[in-house]
């Protein structure tokens, strides 16, 4: 199964299932916000997004990883708005058989994501202002 959504409010997250008899592995990634941001001390993170497209994008690309790995199921929650220090900014759950394809899924899945699916973020400081916000520690993703 394949479900994704772009939510408002406070992450809840996808519940652990016991109904995967066949799967071994079943990873779970909770993104948060940091306290800074690229040396600076922030409130929280902003995300926004392209609606409409940022959903048809994630929903396509959770497809793709389930064809592109040999895994069971994708869950992937993925919030907009300002979110505080602390909380979840996204929250994926993967099934699949073994923790290594699980593993090679999630990481693709995640940086695949950042490049693809129209979803921006800007750090908020302590004062309110708002500035750019990128990532610069990706992963090797190769397969």
């Amino acid at each position: 199964m394949i479900k994704t959504e772009i939510v408002s409010g406070k992450i809840e997250p996808f519940p652990s299932e016991d109904s995967h008899h066949n799967d071994g592995a079943e990873l779970v990634f909770n993104g948060r916000v940091r306290s800074t941001e690229n040396g600076e001390t922030i409130r929280g993170l902003f995300y926004e997004h392209y609606e409409g497209m940022a959903e048809e994008e994630l929903q396509s690309l959770a497809a793709g990883t389930a064809e592109k790995f040999p895994i069971s199921d994708i869950f992937c929650r993925h919030r907009i708005g300002e979110i505080p220090v602390g909380e979840s900014a996204i929250h994926v759950s993967i099934w699949s058989e073994h923790r290594a394809e699980g593993l090679e899924a999630m990481a693709w899945f995640i940086s695949e994501l950042k490049k693809r699916v129209p979803i921006w973020k800007w750090a908020v400081l302590e004062n309110g202002t708002k500035i750019p916000s990128e990532c610069r520690h990706e992963l090797p993703t190769e397969k």
